[in-house]
């Protein structure tokens, strides 16, 4: 079974990071969410994506300029289309409290690779905890530091590290990382770096396939999850209720010689 996760919630049909977009992917059906955290002035961790607001907001400047009070007088859904007008950046902390009455799963991105958020570790992953929600969270970073840093709080947290390069023999460099799951760009996911990746044992959670063709090769590979702007599509697709042919990736994107690999 391949996991649906809807990316910044079903961001194809509302504005990505809201209240709006993961209500929506629920009721598309998706397994779970992906969603990206930075921190207020006041270290309160917000869900939005940039490390400004202007884009998907109706203000300018970073988000580590806000408190979250200034954050609420944002409109975060206008940008999108005028049926979201009023819609705010949700802090992650009501996110957790709507989740926890689904079933869904939780892949937190944390966003500190530009701006570092000196304690966002502890503080988010003492949120988690205070709502009960470990078990069901993973946690992703493009910051890999970040992710050893959780490590060190809890050594029980499932950690994702986020790549979009051609990292050679990413499995081994996964498996240094104490982890056994990985976050690559779908781009890099020639056949054989994924059987690399089945041989030791790692699961693989792809990001951001919206291409129909593409989910169903990914979902053949039996891919631990597939991360998505339009779940439903996704959800289609992987129950077998949407049939299309199946475009491998690798034959399009990379010439690489599976035998150099093994």
């Amino acid at each position: 079974m391949t996991y649906i996760f809807a990316h910044r919630g079903a961001s194809k049909y509302a504005p990505e990071n809201t209240m709006s977009a993961f209500k929506k992917a629920l009721e598309m059906k998706a397994d779970g969410i992906e969603l990206d955290v930075q921190l207020t002035k006041d270290k309160i961790p917000v869900i939005i994506h940039d490390e400004t607001v202007k884009r998907t907001t109706d203000g300018k400047g970073f988000v580590s300029e806000f408190t979250y009070n200034q954050l609420q007088n944002l409109d975060a859904g206008k940008w999108f289309s005028k049926q979201f007008n009023g819609e705010r950046i949700p802090t992650l902390e009501e996110f957790l409290i709507w989740m926890k009455q689904t079933k869904l799963l939780l892949n937190i991105e944390l966003k500190n690779t530009i701006i570092p958020y000196y304690g966002m570790e502890k503080i988010v992953y003492e949120l988690v905890d205070r709502h009960t929600m470990k078990d069901r969270v993973i946690y992703s970073s493009f910051n890999h530091y970040s992710l050893q840093e959780l490590k060190q709080i809890d050594s029980t947290v499932e950690i994702g590290p986020l790549y979009s390069s051609g990292l050679y023999e990413p499995w081994n460099y996964v498996k240094s990382l104490s982890t056994d799951c990985v976050h690559p760009h779908w781009r890099t996911l020639h056949p054989a770096i994924l059987k690399g990746f089945r041989d030791h044992d790692i699961k693989v959670r792809v990001y951001t396939v919206n291409d129909p063709k593409k989910i169903k090769w990914l979902c053949d590979q039996k891919v631990e999850a597939i991360i998505t702007d339009v779940p439903d599509t996704a959800r289609a697709v992987a129950d077998g209720s949407l049939l299309v042919k199946p475009s491998v990736i690798g034959n399009v994107f990379h010439k690489i010689n599976p035998k150099s690999y093994f």
